[in-house]
């Protein structure tokens, strides 16, 4: 059996502009990064007529160390669609390098769905990561500098809320003091950094839908607060012009192909545990003007990626999914049922069973708490067995719900037909509406407690002192209309890694509470998350 690299490499590449002809994108509007990779412009969004295009979204059951492969299903599905005559355009986030050179290696799917070519993508790709973490540390740099120049009449700022940036896990740069040897190096300062898929620039370029709004919103961006408990923001700073000039290439979609040749936009990277995890707005945009099918994903579990998708995301873009499909395997489900992950590869029916309630727990959210389609894709694995898949199916029947098996990795477009073919005909039946987990009016507490008690099932809410003094501060500037991002373990329901499959009778605590004005969203950290 060969390996995804060995796949990848055997792949005879089309030339980007035969695939962008695919797409329906006149290829004089592409600026080419060689011979496989593009940037295609914004006004293309524009260019083409409104058309009634279903979008399907790809989700999953709680994150496993043992992998759930939804980047792959994803990919899969989207080339099963162009395989059973449907014009399909897959729409996927960036990948970070931080993962890249950790725990998950690359972020292109596996075996025989992939995007192409793996290498520029996981490495670098355009540069559009760079140019955020470039963005996001000239403000951190300016407000260092307005800081040090003010410092005769103490500058007038209060709290400093802007951390910097890098796309590497570095636990070192956690926390850490600038400014040290000196007058001439600047003012000692406790500052410290997160990961760019973490910063707010991220969340604007993903959620802006043109270059003016992007603007607006970088210069929204509150950095500190003055002494009087004002904002602070990146217009104070008169710094929004540079800012949005390194954005300028990022800004635009990346168009690259699947190994069966499909289009492929891949835009944006935001985590779901410490962001909104989905990929920019203009992208998928540009996939509704272009395919009849869109398909894209969210990060992690459904309790993650998936709500932020549809509470944040949509509510931005006034869309709303055709299907949800719910990814899961006969793998993850015996993890979460209390397994090994040394021992997954052997045949264990009970432990599956009682697995099972976490991904009926996510169906359960989809189907009922936002009302949307769903169906189960099962991404097969070698080991699995005829037994604990038919499990799968008649607990997925009891419900009533869809399941579709998937074999993408081992068989490409034909083994993701019946997924294909599935979502179709849910799509084509749709006549569903998204019901947001809460409304937007709510005050922030309120918002926090409907997600805990609606979307993870847990018994409610419990704050520390700082973060009610913040929701406090939020409310009186007026921010209390926000969606919420929460930031939270991707490893379970709760607040707590290692309380696996679907707890019940928890409380989720919140640590610390702060506005992104800019990308517009509260973000709300339980536990003992990190964001680096």
């Amino acid at each position: 059996m060969k390996s995804d690299t060995e796949i990848a490499d055997s792949t005879v590449l089309e030339e980007i502009d035969t695939i962008a002809r695919k797409a329906g994108i006149p290829v004089e509007n592409l600026f080419h990064y060689g011979p496989y990779i593009a940037k295609v412009p914004l006004k293309l969004i524009d260019d083409h007529k409104a058309k009634k295009s279903h979008l399907i979204l790809v989700t999953a059951i709680t994150a496993t160390k043992a992998g759930v492969g939804k980047t792959t299903v994803s990919i899969g599905l989207g080339m099963g669609l162009n395989h059973i005559g449907k014009k399909a355009i897959i729409a996927l986030r960036e990948p970070s390098l931080g993962p890249c050179f950790g725990i998950k290696g690359g972020a292109t799917g596996g075996g025989y769905a992939q995007v192409l070519p793996p290498e520029r993508i996981n490495l670098h790709f355009t540069g559009d990561f760079h140019a955020i973490t470039s963005a996001h540390n000239l403000i951190a740099a300016q407000l260092d500098n307005y800081i040090f120049q003010n410092r005769a009449e103490g500058s007038g700022l209060k709290n400093i809320l802007w951390r910097r940036v890098m796309d590497m896990n570095d636990r070192s740069l956690r926390q850490i003091v600038t400014g040290l040897g000196g007058l001439n190096n600047g003012i000692p300062t406790e500052a410290g950094f997160d990961i760019t898929p973490a910063s707010e620039i991220m969340a604007i370029l993903c959620l802006s839908k043109d270059m003016e709004d992007m603007e607006q919103r970088i210069g929204r961006i509150v950095v500190a607060h003055r002494y009087n408990g004002e904002p602070f923001t990146v217009n104070d700073l008169g710094i929004t012009g540079p800012v949005l000039a390194l954005l300028r290439d990022a800004i635009e979609p990346n168009l690259v192909q699947t190994t069966e040749h499909n289009p492929v936009l891949v835009h944006g990277g935001p985590f779901a545990n410490i962001a909104h995890g989905c990929n920019s707005i203009m992208a998928t945009s540009m996939a509704l003007k272009l395919g009849d099918y869109v398909v894209t994903e969210a990060g992690f579990g459904a309790d993650l990626g998936a709500e932020k998708f549809l509470d944040i995301k949509c509510r931005k873009m006034d869309v709303q999914p055709d299907v949800v499909v719910i990814v899961a395997t006969v793998r993850a489900l015996k993890y979460n049922g209390g397994v090994a992950k040394a021992d997954l590869g052997a045949e264990n029916l009970e432990a599956l069973e009682k697995g099972l309630p976490n991904l009926l727990r996510h169906i359960e959210n989809i189907t009922t708490v936002f009302g949307l389609p769903a169906v189960v894709a099962i991404n097969r694995f070698p080991t699995d067995t005829e037994a604990e898949l038919q499990l799968i199916y008649d607990k997925c029947k009891e419900l009533g719900v869809h399941v579709a098996l998937s074999e993408v990795w081992g068989k490409g477009s034909e083994g993701g037909k019946a997924l294909a073919e599935e979502v179709v005909r849910l799509a084509e039946a749709n006549t569903a509406k998204l019901q947001y987990s809460y409304d937007v009016n709510d005050s922030i507490m309120d918002k926090i407690n409907a997600i805990v008690t609606k979307v993870y099932h847990g018994a409610g809410v419990d704050y520390a002192l700082a973060a009610k003094k913040e929701i406090k501060r939020l409310e009186e500037l007026g921010y209390d209309k926000l969606p919420i991002c929460m930031a939270k373990t991707q490893y379970s329901f709760s607040d707590t890694p290692t309380l696996l499959g679907a707890p019940e009778d928890f409380r989720v605590t919140i640590s610390k509470v702060k506005v992104s004005a800019g990308a517009g969203f509260v973000v709300v950290y339980t536990g003992d998350i990190m964001t680096m």
